[in-house]
């Protein structure tokens, strides 16, 4: 169980790396800032009120974003030592990242819900996760010696 795990932050921590290079990308593209959510949420959760200066809350949404999608690698590693198949696991592992992205942000009041998003929205942000689960598959089935 802890090899699997351990396997699953390692691959969790390349998906997270593939994540950043796609949204990096899709940002400059598109000529918009990256994301806040993600911290936005976690200061809600952790009752953080504000930060002394602007450094320290990238900082801060740089941790939560890596600490985020490295932790994540663990979900994947936990359903390959239950047995699930990789493509199984990959698809498991996309459908609860995703799905509690969808829950978690707009009951954190953090970003709309998914329905009002805008279908080009949708897309940008499924394909950032999609780029994520499968990183995060090939690494860890690589590390795994399976297929």
């Amino acid at each position: 169980m802890a090899n699997s795990i351990g396997k699953g932050l390692v691959a969790g921590f390349a998906g997270t790396a593939a994540m950043t290079v796609s949204s990096t990308i899709e940002a400059k593209v598109r000529k918009r800032e990256a994301s806040t959510a993600p911290a936005k949420a976690a200061e809600k959760v952790l009752g953080i009120e504000r930060f002394k200066n602007e450094g320290a809350e990238e900082r801060f949404s740089n941790l939560v974003h890596w600490g985020y999608g490295t932790g994540w690698g663990v979900v994947r590693g936990l359903m390959r030592a239950a047995g699930v198949p990789p493509r199984i696991a990959t698809s498991g592992h996309l459908a609860a990242l995703w799905g509690s992205e969808q829950v978690m942000l707009p009951t954190l009041d953090v970003a709309p819900p998914l329905t009002m998003w805008g279908g080009k929205e949708i897309a940008v942000d499924a394909w950032h996760h999609v780029v994520y689960a499968v990183a995060t598959a090939a690494v860890y089935e690589l590390l795994d010696g399976s297929e």
